[in-house]
């Protein structure tokens, strides 16, 4: 539950309305505007740190 909290909460932050989620025990989807996908890319790494993959941190 915490993780998908963090992901939706990120997605919120910038505004970005979800259509529709579908989650199993290893999986969290959500169906999101084609024109928001950068941006809700964008805020998944950032709040998941995946911005940095391949620095040392």
């Amino acid at each position: 539950p915490a993780i998908a909290a963090r992901m939706f909460g990120a997605l919120a932050k910038e505004g970005i309305n979800i259509d529709m989620i579908s989650t199993s025990g290893i999986r969290i989807s959500c169906l999101i505007s084609a024109s928001r996908i950068e941006d809700a890319v964008k805020a998944i790494h950032k709040e998941f740190n995946l911005d940095k993959a391949g620095e040392e941190q």
